[in-house]
């Protein structure tokens, strides 16, 4: 009897105690990161060859991908008042119990419109949330580098199991397996608790007007969105079709989904070093060189070169480079936006990343309707080339004063 009521009362207190630890712990923000990347790369990483295997034609993948990033321009700015307003836990809570429930729709789809529909609501959830997940490793009490590196490691996991499942389970157990890494991800996010905070409350009443002035305003920002819609644009567009690019140069969906897996792994080492280049280069400078990796990237697939030496480029390039334009994007609002609007100026970014995905996600589709690849890729080659001069001309303070990765 008493060895019973002591083991019930170890219980009481054992269960307090390892909710007391794992309150802003870094296994909170591990479960976070790295859930919440695997589903995104679950759900979207092979939404080329799931929907081309289906009978669908590219400009359908287009039109499915692209519906998702308007949806996704629509709400962002609601997702980003609702998470300002109220508690930011609850918010991104139920957006991502919301983001499964949509999974569970999409494996039951099987018309166009009814997979637009869900593809575009689970991916609309999931980009709403992103800019605030950025921003919760810059204020989280630990480095940026070590929680961000969660998310790349989480993605590349995400992509090799959705090859994996893919070929030895079945397609649509993808989206099954996304269910349940959402809700491992909810577990991560109850933990946390950042310091977003930057203004007190008897401020709000002056939001509106200051916003005008420190965002809708500022020259340099609108410029750097049209910089940024441009690179995003055009490399959500790539990573899009990249994967059916290199099946349709004989790989299978195996080996295609471990050089996705392996190249998602390539910018570990970016966000890891984070700290020791990205507050001693200059805006500018960075900006140049994401852009120049991008254009040897596409200049590789758009001339058709040796298949391995493609295979390399895309380990060195394609994700380092879209993770160090990501890391570029929050120093840049950094330097240009007040810390009071931050929040708000990046979900801007965002907005126009997905408009520019749009228009970039059905220009991709058309093409590859009447041509090759290869044109695909020079087309894009040319337009991210025009952003690069953008680039060059940009007049914008270097930004390492703010110390924002250390």
């Amino acid at each position: 009897m008493e060895k019973e009521t002591f083991m019930k009362l170890n219980k009481k207190r054992i269960f307090p105690h390892f909710m007391e630890r794992f309150k802003n712990s870094y296994l909170s923000y591990f479960l976070m990161y790295n859930f919440y990347y695997l589903s995104w790369a679950l759900f979207s990483s092979f939404i080329s060859v799931y929907l081309l295997d289906k009978g669908f034609r590219p400009s359908d993948v287009s039109l499915v991908v692209s519906a998702s990033f308007l949806a996704s321009m629509i709400f962002q700015p609601i997702i980003g008042i609702l998470s300002d307003r109220f508690s930011l836990k609850l918010i991104n809570t139920i957006l991502f119990a919301l983001a499964g429930l949509g999974g569970i729709y999409f494996v039951n789809a099987t018309r166009l419109i009814e997979l637009i529909i869900g593809y575009s609501f689970v991916l609309t959830l999931i980009n709403g949330t992103n800019p605030i997940m950025e921003r919760i490793a810059t204020t989280s009490p630990y480095p940026y580098g070590r929680i961000r590196i969660w998310g790349t490691i989480g993605y590349a996991l995400g992509s090799q199991l959705a090859g994996l499942i893919y070929d030895f389970v079945s397609p649509s157990a993808i989206f099954v397996t996304f269910v349940f890494t959402m809700a491992i991800s909810i577990i991560g996010l109850l933990g946390t608790s950042p310091h977003t905070k930057v203004t007190e409350k008897d401020e709000n009443e002056h939001q509106d007007h200051s916003f005008f002035k420190a965002i809708l305003t500022n020259k340099k920002y609108i410029y750097y969105l049209l910089i940024s819609a441009i690179f995003f644009g055009v490399t959500n567009m790539g990573h899009t079709f990249t994967p059916a690019y290199f099946q349709s140069e004989g790989l299978n969906i195996s080996t295609v989904s471990i050089i996705l897996s392996l190249a998602v792994v390539c910018e570990a080492p970016i966000v890891l070093l984070s700290y020791k280049f990205m507050d001693k280069i200059a805006n500018k400078k960075l900006m140049i060189l994401a852009f120049c990796m991008v254009i040897t990237l596409y200049s590789i697939y758009a001339f058709n070169l040796w298949l391995p030496l493609q295979v390399i480029a895309t380990f060195i390039v394609k994700h380092p480079a879209g993770m160090l334009f990501i890391m570029i994007n929050l120093k840049v609002v950094n330097t240009l936006v007040d810390a009071k609007y931050q929040i708000t100026a990046l979900a801007f970014v965002q907005t126009c990343r997905n408009l520019s995905s749009v228009i970039f996600q059905n220009i991709g589709g058309q093409i590859l309707n009447v041509t090759t690849y290869q044109n695909m890729f020079l087309c894009a080659l040319g337009v991210i080339t025009i952003g690069l001069i953008m680039t060059v001309l940009f007049k914008i303070p270097a930004g390492n004063d703010k110390g924002l990765f250390n």
